[in-house]
């Protein structure tokens, strides 16, 4: 069990553009901190990862499809936008748009798994004009080449998690959760162990790894440009087979389909 963990806003990360060396960037703020230390865990938000790796599209290549004018329509929606989230998604759960919502809502499974509004493609902190940022290609393969550079700079074993910012069922507002992970584990098992009242516990496993990208959000602001959060004092163990996958649940498991 952890006695205390910090959690730190890395500053003057520059502005990251398509074929930046990410690792150089972070790393150098990471140097002007202090450094890392073993068992560090860096939370990134999975923009600048984006950014680095040219995930972006300029809405003004995009040609939308009929299915694309036709969402657009209905939820107010830029069309170029709605196709860039339908080639970003392997299906529409949900589209809907409330009387008097100005903008109406895509929810989409993305083509990794995950659920959520837009499939991930965002326009916020674009640094141009009529510009939206999708998700890394495979964001585990991204944390693993960026981990595997910092641990070589610094001498230190470190866990990444990136971060992107969901919505939640039944519950108000947004939190940041794990889209991808090096040596974090996605999930820790307490099935077995006993509660305060001796219990013997069943089904607990919290995902640690949301809970990683949770807390970072803490110490980040849309505004701050603030991408790269260092956590420290966790106690954790390296997990080399780790995958955000393990965070999904089946379709077969989905009691509201």
């Amino acid at each position: 069990m952890s006695a205390g963990v910090r959690i730190m806003a890395i500053p003057d990360i520059p502005e990251i553009h398509p074929g930046d060396d990410l690792a150089t960037c972070l790393g150098d703020g990471l140097a002007a901190m202090g450094g890392v230390e073993d068992h560090d865990i860096l939370a990134i938000a999975h923009k600048v990862v984006s950014k680095s790796e040219g995930c972006l599209v300029d809405l003004a290549t995009v040609t939308p499809s009929a299915e694309a004018r036709r969402l657009a329509g209905a939820l107010n929606k830029s069309p170029g936008k709605v196709e860039v989230i339908l080639g970003e998604s392997t299906r529409i759960v949900r589209a809907f748009r409330h009387p008097g919502q100005r903008e109406g809502t895509l929810i989409c499974e993305h083509r990794l798994g995950f659920i959520s509004a837009n499939a991930g493609v965002d326009e916020s902190n674009a640094a141009t004009e009529n510009t939206v940022i999708t998700l890394p290609q495979d964001p585990d393969v991204s944390m693993q080449r960026l981990g595997r550079a910092l641990e070589s700079r610094f001498n230190r074993t470190l866990g990444l998690v990136m971060t992107d910012t969901f919505g939640r069922p039944w519950r108000l507002g947004q939190v940041n959760v794990a889209v991808g992970l090096y040596r974090v584990p996605a999930r820790v098992s307490d099935i077995g162990t006993r509660d305060a009242w001796g219990r013997m516990l069943r089904v607990t496993e919290p995902a640690l790894a949301d809970e990683i990208a949770a807390a970072s959000g803490l110490v980040v602001r849309k505004a701050g440009r603030t991408p790269l959060v260092l956590m420290r004092g966790l106690d954790w163990v390296p997990d080399e087979s780790t995958r955000t996958q393990d965070l999904l649940r089946t379709s077969e498991e989905d009691v509201f389909q």
